[in-house]
């Protein structure tokens, strides 16, 4: 009997789960938490990658477009072309 009193206190302490839907009052709320999160773990990922890697995932796509425009273009001054299209494309800056 008291070892079905200690597991009775033991199932009290554990809460039970989340019903559905019952997440934040706005779901905006939600989204903002949600894209948060993902950013937190992007973060991580990208800080755990080996160089290459990490070039690749992040620079190398960009830089590839803004070399192809750039050879296209041909301007006088290559340089601040590219610097301006990295700008312009920057994923991270779209809405």
């Amino acid at each position: 009997m008291a070892e079905e009193a200690d597991m009775e206190g033991t199932q009290d302490a554990v809460s039970a789960p989340a019903e559905a839907g019952s997440g934040p009052d706005h779901p905006d709320q939600a989204q903002l938490a949600e894209k948060a999160a993902t950013e937190a773990q992007e973060k991580i990922d990208a800080q755990a990658l080996p160089i290459r890697a990490y070039l690749d995932q992040t620079v190398v796509p960009i830089l590839l477009q803004g070399l192809s425009d750039l050879v296209k273009a041909r301007p006088d001054d290559p340089v601040e072309y590219l610097a301006a299209y990295l700008m312009k494309h920057n994923p991270k800056n779209k809405k």
